[in-house]
């Protein structure tokens, strides 16, 4: 049998099975037996509301005016060595990280959840992480930065390469075309990766550099970058709200998922992830700069992802420290 044929096969028994009007009741976020191309009648609402609160929120980078940042750059005497090192860094870390949650949406995630009004807003969400893709296309583009140096950074900067390396195992485990849900084991899989995606790639691994681009436009310096970042910041407050939404709903309507086993799992990423994000900082930061240093950090680090965790109604607790943070 050819692939055409199967595919037909396939689509063809699941538009048999789900021919019945939908009842909203009996809708799942996983594993869900009702027609997910029938978008009404909502079940999660929450989904919904989220997807138009990504609508009124939209914009381009390219609406974003960078004179002012181009001249600073090109000024010899603009910035130090130092902050150039964190902007570069940053677009390093950031212009392949969008395209990791995109591929990760897209080629994976999208396909396991079987509420449509929850599918409506991934595929929102995979056009931001295109926008935000864009936007450092942009910054790169803009101050005529070396584009094999940046785009590389993944490859060639071991604390980029240490990030992305912890999250593309789980990027691999949902595209592969042999997964599917419906085991206790595979289920919890997913979930997993969504934790892994909403909580500690959006949710942490996102912070550092936002609460450094940031700081140097509070001081009036790459005020164009630090613009698109705090919409890219809006973006991914919502990603994650959405996704701790989607990860507790799928906890609720599987609650044997949530075994005291795969708790003590999900604890030990969040401990790497805190140490790799921790590590991030202290390349990106050898010296102390624009009032920031990396053992400031720690304590940031520890608060966000008790924060994560509390919304997940989650054990993991960080002891912490104050300092001046990022909206979270």
């Amino acid at each position: 049998m050819d692939m055409s044929s199967s595919y037909d096969e396939v689509a063809h028994a699941h538009a048999s099975a789900t021919a019945k009007r939908v009842n909203v009741a009996e809708k799942r976020i996983i594993n869900g037996a009702t027609d997910v191309n029938q978008l009404v009648p909502f079940k999660y609402k929450w989904a919904w509301e989220k997807y138009l609160a990504g609508c009124a929120n939209h914009w381009m980078p390219q609406e974003v005016n960078m004179a002012r940042d181009i001249a600073l750059w090109k000024d010899p005497n603009g910035l130090t060595e130092d902050e150039r090192r964190i902007i570069k860094r940053n677009l390093g870390f950031f212009v392949t990280a969008d395209s990791l949650a995109a591929n990760n949406i897209v080629l994976g995630t999208y396909r396991h959840i079987t509420a449509p009004e929850c599918r409506q807003y991934l595929l929102r969400q995979a056009f931001e992480e295109a926008i935000h893709t864009h936007a450092y296309q942009y910054i790169v583009e803009s101050l005529g930065l070396n584009e094999a140096e940046i785009f590389n950074a993944y490859h060639e900067v071991q604390s980029i390469r240490d990030k992305d390396e912890f999250l593309i195992p789980f990027i691999d485990t949902l595209t592969d075309p042999s997964f599917k849900t419906g085991t206790p084991e595979n289920d919890r899989k997913l979930l997993k990766s969504l934790i892994v995606f909403a909580c500690i790639m959006e949710g942490l691994f996102f912070y550092v550099g936002f609460t450094q681009i940031l700081a140097m436009g509070r001081q009036n310096k790459m005020t164009g970058a630090a613009e698109q970042y705090q919409y890219i910041l809006r973006d991914e407050s919502l990603h994650c709200n959405f996704g701790i939404d989607l990860i507790n709903q799928i906890k609720l309507e599987n609650p044997h998922l949530w075994t005291a086993e795969f708790k003590v799992e999900i604890t030990e990423l969040f401990k790497q992830a805190v140490d790799l994000e921790y590590r991030y900082a202290e390349d990106t930061m050898p010296r102390g700069v624009l009032g920031l240093n990396a053992s400031m950090f720690k304590g940031y680090l520890r608060f966000i992802c008790n924060r994560r965790c509390r919304s997940r109604t989650h054990k993991l607790r960080f002891r912490t420290h104050n300092l001046r943070r990022a909206d979270t």
